[in-house]
C-alpha cells in the first residue's frame, strides 16, 4: 500500500507526475519544474520508488544508523523537501542498490498514473552507467505509462491519455546520452528549490553542485532565448530532454 503526504487542493486541471528512483533525485533534478507547477496552481505529485537508503545515505551509515533509522530519516527529508516545493509525495519503498524491476512494481506505478492522470511526466534518463537504479526507474515509468493507456488493463480509473515525458538532467549528462532540447526558466522559484535542497542534509555535498548547474543552464537559457526577452542577469535554469514528439499546430 502506498503512502502519500497531501497538500492543498490544486486550482488547475493540469497535473505533474515525477517518478524518482530515490528520495532526493526529484529535488536536485526537477525541483524548479515542481515549484513552478505548484505556483501555477497545478497538482504536483512525486513518486519515490525507494528512500535511497542503501546507496545514497553514506553519511548515515558511517554514523552507525540502522536501516530502519535511515529510511525514516530519508523519508522525513523528502517530505520536507516536497512540502517546500508544493508537491504531494508518495513512497513505494521498493528498495535501492539495486532497484529491482518487477511486474508488481510496474503495476503499482500504473495505478499511480490512473489516480494522478498526469498532463506531464518527468523521470530519469534511460541510460546511466553510474547508477542502474535511475534507468530502471525510467524504464518502469515508461512501461507503466503505456500500460495505463490500455483500456483493457486491470487497474482502477480511466485509461490514461498520452502525457508528454521529459527526462530530467542526470548528474553526469555526457555519460548518460542526455541531449537537452528544453531549457526551463526556474528563476522565480529557485529560492524554493534551494530551500528544498537544504531539506536533504544527508546529501549536503549536492547543494552547491546543483546551484552551480542551475546558474550554467540559466546562461544557456538566455543565449537561446535571444537578446530581446529581457531575462534577468541571474537567470536560473533546468535542462530536460523530451522523449516523444511535440504535437502542435504552429512551430515555435
Amino acid at each position: 500500500m502506498r503512502e502519500t503526504m497531501s497538500i492543498q487542493s490544486p486550482k488547475s486541471s493540469a497535473s505533474l507526475l515525477v517518478v524518482s528512483a530515490h528520495a532526493g533525485d526529484f529535488v536536485w533534478r526537477a525541483g524548479g519544474a515542481i515549484a513552478l507547477a505548484a505556483e501555477r496552481g497545478e497538482k504536483a505529485t512525486v513518486v519515490c520508488l525507494s528512500y535511497g537508503e542503501r546507496g545514497e545515505s553514506a553519511r548515515a551509515w558511517r554514523e552507525g544508523k540502522s536501516l530502519t533509522e535511515i529510511k525514516e530519516m530519508r523519508r522525513t527529508e523528502a517530505e520536507n523537501a516536497a512540502k517546500a516545493l508544493g508537491a504531494e509525495i508518495t513512497f513505494l519503498d521498493a528498495g535501492d542498490y539495486p532497484l529491482q524491476e518487477t511486474p508488481e512494481l510496474v503495476d503499482r506505478l500504473v495505478r499511480v498514473y490512473r489516480d494522478v492522470n498526469p498532463t506531464v511526466v518527468l523521470t530519469h534518463t534511460q541510460a546511466d552507467p553510474y547508477n542502474g537504479d535511475h534507468p530502471a526507474a525510467a524504464r518502469m515509468a515508461l512501461q507503466a505509462r503505456v500500460l495505463a493507456q490500455a483500456i483493457g488493463y486491470d487497474a482502477p480509473g480511466e485509461p490514461l491519455g498520452a502525457p508528454p515525458v521529459f527526462s530530467f538532467e542526470p548528474h553526469q549528462p555526457e555519460m548518460c546520452e542526455f541531449h537537452p532540447d528544453v531549457l526551463l526558466d526556474i528563476t522565480p522559484v529557485f529560492a524554493r528549490k534551494r530551500a528544498a535542497m537544504e531539506c536533504l542534509p544527508a546529501q549536503q555535498h549536492m547543494w552547491d553542485y546543483y546551484t552551480d548547474l542551475a546558474t550554467r543552464r540559466g546562461v544557456q537559457l538566455k543565449r537561446n532565448a535571444g537578446p530581446n526577452l529581457g531575462l534577468p542577469h541571474t537567470t536560473m535554469g533546468e535542462a530536460y530532454m523530451r522523449l516523444y514528439p511535440q504535437v502542435t499546430g504552429a512551430l515555435a
